[in-house]
């Protein structure tokens, strides 16, 4: 970043604490809980809260669980029923997605319209139609009923214990992507968003160089633009700000050329935040097509999620986190729609959150997909060991410990080696044998069984530490062993 940008986020920093100490009209204050998460202290690679304890995040989330997406027949997404699954499958955290455009998707078949609402961030108040028909954006106003919304939504998912990524922008709402982009007859999200030329009543274009796209509103090249997010920003803090369950994600997948754009909104989101009671974390997420994870990991954010990187190791053998920031690993910048359970595995044992772009479809209208979409067994597989690994994470001292994938012949093994309270979780992708070294806890230890395919521990033994021992799952597939000292109570 050149000094020109650096001074520009310092006076930016300066100016957005005066705005959030005389900011006014918050939201009733609701009952007080954990508090907000921060970047666990000793340990890095998770959350923690006002217990101390380390905050492990996984769970599913789908593209219409804020504002609803229809095409030829309108459903509403049911809320209630996606907090239910969630529930079901032991998750605590969800994206929240943001739509910023109302009509078409770069990434549907070029016969079909999505329409995005019934909230939208600006209100439709005319004169004048939009290339949708409908009355064109007042971009000096906010819509309250989306932001009323927002808040429900949140406060709701909080009371039943999710945590919530609320995305405030999105990368698919301004421009073309994937083979969309070279495809002249495919969808184009431009057309529909507020700040196309001819959308709105106020003169903002966010496409300066006229080419049919809106890369340029996530690159701080239109200052009237930027003034405009910021705004969006403070209204979005100004509605969730009393609420513990809440990180920010600035976009999913904007464009390469937005790092700059990325850095200084999670700069003025940190900045206005410190006028305010609470402060909350915030992700950066992988920039598509083009980006790299170098990018996120030099970044201001507290987390960030990453794409497959070289050779797709965050993919099919994640690298140890090595704590510079907390990495939600989603299988929405691995894959898309993809993933399997042993992912979930490997993600959890090398330190990382893991996180499930879910089709659900059973929840909601949604004509990109085909086939049974959310019933897969495969998903099934992955939602469910996601609920496993977190009851693994809440049972263990998950702040004392870290990826020691040497300790395990199989690779993979979170540990806390000593003589008092040691613990080690290993996970034997292909099942089998393994040699665990125990010589860093010379105690004795414990060992369950833990079946991932049916979800049930089905064996209980205890070695003694001290030396390296070999172990092995008596069924086929793969297998997670856990030991502990012998006699250490679990953790509430």
């Amino acid at each position: 970043m050149d000094l020109y940008l650096a001074s520009r986020r310092a006076r930016r920093i300066a100016a957005v604490l005066l705005l959030g100490l005389g900011a006014c009209n918050a939201p009733r204050p609701v009952p007080q809980g954990p508090g907000p998460l921060r970047v666990h202290p000793q340990n890095p690679r998770y959350f923690t809260d006002n217990s101390g304890k380390a905050v492990y995040l996984t769970g599913s989330h789908t593209w219409a669980n804020l504002q609803d997406i229809s095409g030829p027949s309108p459903k509403r997404f049911d809320y209630e029923a996606y907090l239910d699954l969630l529930e079901k499958y032991n998750h605590n955290f969800f994206r929240l997605w943001t739509w910023e455009h109302t009509i078409e998707a770069s990434w549907a078949p070029d016969t079909t319209v999505l329409k995005f609402g019934p909230t939208l961030i600006y209100p439709r108040t005319g004169p004048g139609a939009a290339l949708d028909s409908l009355p064109r954006f007042d971009l000096s106003e906010f819509n309250q009923a989306h932001f009323d919304r927002l808040r429900s939504r949140v406060a709701e998912a909080g009371e039943r214990g999710f945590y919530v990524m609320i995305m405030l922008f999105q990368g698919w709402s301004i421009e073309k992507k994937g083979p969309a982009k070279e495809d002249p007859g495919a969808g184009n999200p431009w057309v529909g968003h507020p700040c196309n030329r001819a959308n709105n009543i106020n003169g903002i274009d966010g496409d300066p160089n006229g080419d049919g796209q809106g890369e340029e509103t996530h690159m701080l090249e239109v200052p009237a633009v930027t003034e405009m997010q910021e705004a969006y920003i403070r209204k979005v803090v100004d509605t969730v700000n009393d609420l513990d369950n809440v990180l920010y994600e600035i976009s999913n997948e904007s464009n390469r050329n937005s790092t700059a754009w990325h850095y200084e909104m999670i700069d003025y989101l940190h900045g206005y935040e410190q006028g305010k009671p609470k402060q909350h974390p915030v992700v950066m997420t992988f920039q598509y097509q083009g980006g790299t994870n170098d990018d996120l990991f030099a970044g201001p954010a507290e987390a960030v999620s990453p794409n497959p990187g070289e050779n797709e190791q965050y993919r099919d053998a994640p690298p140890a986190s090595d704590g510079l920031k907390v990495i939600l690993n989603d299988t929405d910048h691995l894959w898309g729609i993809g993933g399997n359970a042993g992912w979930v595995w490997k993600s959890f044992l090398r330190g990382l959150n893991p996180m499930f772009m879910d089709p659900l479809k059973q929840l909601y209208y949604y004509p990109y997909l085909s086939g049974d979409g959310g019933l897969n067994p495969e998903w099934e597989a992955i939602r469910w060991s996601m609920g496993y690994t977190k009851a693994f994470a809440e049972r263990m001292d998950l702040a004392g410990m870290t990826p020691r994938g040497e300790l395990a012949s199989s690779g993979y093994c979170l540990a806390k080696t000593g003589a008092e309270r040691p613990e080690y979780l290993v996970y034997l992708p292909e099942g089998g044998e393994v040699s665990v070294d125990l010589t860093g806890s010379p105690v004795p230890l414990a060992v369950e069984l833990f079946d991932p395919a049916r979800g049930v521990t089905t064996d209980v033994w205890q070695v003694h530490g001290g030396t390296r021992s070999s172990l092995t799952a008596p069924f086929a597939g793969p297998a997670v062993l856990y030991l502990h000292g012998a006699g250490q109570a679990d953790k509430e």
